[in-house]
């Protein structure tokens, strides 16, 4: 039975570039190529569809950049080409990614009638000084403003992302902003630590950040109210109330099938010939004109012997862990391929396991680039990580610190 797939389709562009973003994203020009775009994203799918015949796409990923940006009609056209071109479950999940800076009043109630059901609001930081040195766009009021509004459209399902270990921050003024946060009933939390990520403005010129005493303090006393709030972690930064877990993310984390559509999007799919990786040109021009020859999707097929690797990345940040049975599944190799590794990294505390079942232990979780690292090949010393929709933060392997 053709096992579900997950859709990512990036949107590029932002108002302006955050110092702290290292994501694949451009200050929009003053009129956004939103019609041109939108169709070579859909002549994008077209051709990767080979790789996907039969599959069902049980989640969509609007990310960036600011796909809010783009508007309700736009989004619509996508949104109704690709149900055109693939089957879509009829609970697909579908995300749009927001910035609360560039949300007209009413706008959310189009984005739900073009089949958005699912938002993630950038939020950051409800502190009006923390917002400007983070380059944020928009102020607290507009955060509240926003989340009103997705109540008006009846979308309840919404994730706000957070950061803490922000310049100059202490303790209490992380709580503070989890509290507000909390306050405005999201159903789904990204609370992840700010990194200086190479390439960026910050990591030039670095910002007075907390030290690393005080972001585990901080992390460790917003973990407690967010327990408390009634949002159960599942992964490193990501907490959610009972069945609102992101689906999409799911796909990333336990190294499920996605496509990945638009400028500098990944994607992972097995095939009965093995793994194959798919990527496409970074910068939107460039991508386009690409596009426009159907010479967009560069496909690399995965050495088997970085498969380990490649699972460990992702599904160790699960809470829950994984199987040996789901590696099988996900990459057609053998379990015995992970075994010495596994026993080795149990003996060191890192993880625990069971004769089926493995996870990190909350040693493994601090120390997750270690656990991770010790799957890759020895042979290729390879770091590459598995891109999804977006990087997860706490170690800064594939999805949390988005555009919007």
């Amino acid at each position: 039975m053709p096992q579900p797939l997950a859709l990512y389709v990036h949107l590029p562009w932002c108002v302006r570039k955050c110092p702290y973003c290292d994501f694949n994203s451009h200050s929009a020009p003053a009129a956004l190529p939103e019609d041109a775009y939108v169709g070579a994203l859909l002549e994008d799918l077209a051709v990767d569809l080979d790789l996907v015949v039969g599959r069902t796409v049980t989640s969509i990923f609007l990310g960036g950049g600011t796909p809010s940006l783009f508007s309700p009609e736009s989004i619509g056209r996508l949104l109704h080409g690709i149900g055109a071109t693939l089957p879509l479950a009829a609970d697909a999940e579908i995300t749009l990614e927001a910035n609360p800076g560039t949300i007209e009043r009413g706008r959310f109630e189009a984005y739900a009638a073009s089949g958005i059901n699912r938002v993630s609001l950038g939020a950051q930081s409800f502190s009006s000084g923390q917002l400007a040195a983070l380059g944020r766009i928009h102020s607290p009021g507009e955060i509240e403003a926003a989340v009103d509004d997705l109540r008006l459209a009846r979308i309840d399902n919404f994730n706000l992302d957070l950061m803490y270990g922000l310049p100059a921050q202490t303790v209490d003024e992380s709580l503070a902003d989890l509290q507000t946060a909390l306050a405005l009933g999201p159903a789904h939390l990204s609370h992840y630590q700010l990194t200086l990520e190479p390439g960026t403005a910050f990591y030039h010129h670095p910002p007075a950040l907390p030290d690393d005493d005080a972001t585990l303090e901080m992390q460790l006393a917003c973990q407690a109210v967010i327990a408390a709030a009634g949002f159960a972690q599942y992964e490193v930064s990501a907490y959610a109330k009972p069945g609102r877990r992101c689906r999409h993310n799911i796909a990333y984390w336990t190294y499920a099938d996605y496509l990945g559509i638009g400028a500098g999007a990944h994607g992972k799919v097995t095939t009965p010939a093995g793994v194959v990786r798919t990527e496409k040109p970074r910068m939107p021009r460039d991508y386009m004109a690409r596009v426009a020859t159907h010479s967009a999707s560069v496909r690399r097929p995965v050495d088997p012997r970085e498969l380990p690797f490649e699972f460990a990345l992702n599904v160790f940040r699960l809470i829950e862990g994984s199987s040996l049975s789901a590696f099988e599944a996900a990459t057609g190799q053998p379990s015995e391929m992970l075994r010495p590794t596994l026993d080795s990294l149990a003996r060191r505390g890192l993880i625990e396991r069971s004769s089926t079942r493995f996870r990190a232990t909350g040693l493994g979780l601090r120390f997750l680039n270690d656990v991770q690292a010790a799957f890759l090949p020895a042979a290729t010393g390879d770091t590459r990580s598995t891109r999804g929709e977006h990087r997860t933060k706490s170690s800064q392997s594939p999805p949390t610190v988005t555009g919007q």
